[in-house]
């Protein structure tokens, strides 16, 4: 498939967007995936550089590092080719990596998270350069194969290999799936932390007709999981929704009616604000669990995995610049929230301003992923419109 427009050269987001959806680069699986960008890329002046990381325990991932340009200012996109599973493929109305348009729409997993926000980056950036004649900086994509996995062997490590050499980023746009219904409702400036924890209570087995002799840790655990069950522990900051918990699973394997097991567990997330640390919201739990256990004996084991610290990019310049740029060519003035899950926003927000914008939303993860074929050209408009003015401003300044 040809991806530039045979009368103009230029690159035409949709369809590379249908070449990256064409490869089932399910996590960490490429399946060629970064060599249609890196083709495209170069094909419009980007130097290109494949980094394979990996690390004990974990498998290998395939990333790809792109700019065009030596000098600073230095603007960058930052996103990910790795999609989810299609889960069940007989519910799919269409093949999930055919990327057939039908109606104006185009299918396919990684429609939308973010295969065809990447592609319109790249034209957008194309068209940017070929209108201001000389680059007044450089501009960068960080792309990672593993975003939808561990995020162990991607966008962080990318990070330190570029601090390794002495690169830095002015700001950086993430782009996932940032729109509840339509473009240009929403731009993320932040992210909710998130904390697993993983908690044990131990007893003594016995038998329930003898409970003296017995010490059961599901009435210990329930007591301790109780403060818990509240869903929301804040009220919420400036700029975040209170901070949830939900308890996820409680186990015990215990298969007789008669029996007092010798312990049970629990597993619960708790996405939290920027109220807290994790270091904090440990403490809490830890105490909170102290408190549950009473004097009447026990113990319990808590382990805690974060896989990200609540962040904020402080309304500002950069906003401006974006909701400018999104009001432009949607007439719409996006919300800044700071709702969803994790992204790799999270890594890239103690290098330089960073906030996310993509697409809608909507069926992201979904049977029959799907995004309005006009949606992908007004994105590759809108991120043309935000390198013009990040550009045009550290000119101004200057």
């Amino acid at each position: 498939m040809a991806l530039q427009d045979p009368a103009t050269g230029a690159l035409d987001p949709v369809s590379l967007a249908q070449a990256l959806i064409r490869c089932p680069s399910v996590t960490p699986a490429d399946e060629g995936a970064l060599d249609v960008l890196a083709q495209a890329l170069e094909g419009i002046g980007f130097t290109c550089e494949r980094l394979r990381f990996e690390e004990e325990g974990t498998p290998p991932v395939d990333n790809l590092y792109a700019r065009i340009g030596t000098a600073g200012p230095v603007f960058c996109y930052a996103g990910h080719t790795d999609v989810v599973p299609v889960g069940d493929a007989v519910a799919w109305t269409v093949d999930p990596f055919a990327a057939e348009i039908h109606d104006g729409v185009l299918y396919g997993r990684g429609a939308v998270d973010m295969k065809s926000s990447i592609a319109s980056f790249a034209a957008a950036a194309q068209a940017y350069i070929a209108a201001a004649g000389t680059l007044p900086g450089s501009i960068v994509l960080l792309i990672t194969g593993d975003e939808e996995g561990p995020a162990i062997n991607g966008t962080k490590k990318m990070l330190d290999w570029m601090a390794a050499r002495g690169e830095t980023i002015d700001a950086c746009v993430v782009g996932e799936p940032t729109n509840p219904t339509k473009l240009g409702e929403m731009v993320k400036i932040g992210r909710r932390g998130s904390l697993t924890g993983r908690l044990t209570v131990y007893g003594a087995q016995g038998h329930v007709a003898y409970p003296h002799l017995a010490d059961n840790p599901i009435h210990r655990l329930v007591r301790m999981l109780a403060p818990l069950s509240k869903t929301y522990i804040d009220e919420g900051s400036d700029y975040f929704q209170p901070s949830s918990v939900q308890i996820t699973t409680v186990d015990v394997g215990n298969p007789a009616t008669n029996v007092v097991p010798a312990q049970a567990k629990a597993v619960f997330n708790i996405r939290f604000n920027d109220l807290w640390t994790s270091k904090k919201l440990e403490a809490w739990l830890r105490q909170i669990f102290d408190e549950g256990l009473g004097s009447d004996g026990g113990s319990y084991e808590l382990k805690c995995s974060v896989s990200g610290e609540s962040f904020l990019t402080e309304p500002g310049w950069f906003s401006d610049l974006l909701q400018d740029a999104v009001e432009g060519v949607t007439g719409l003035r996006p919300e800044l929230s700071t709702t969803g899950g994790t992204s790799d926003a999270r890594f890239i927000r103690s290098v330089c301003p960073v906030a996310e914008f993509g697409l809608v939303g909507q069926t992201m993860h979904k049977v029959d992923e799907r995004v309005a074929v006009e949606d992908i050209r007004r994105l590759a408009d809108i991120f043309r419109a935000v390198l013009t003015a990040f550009f045009a401003r550290n000119e101004a300044v200057r």
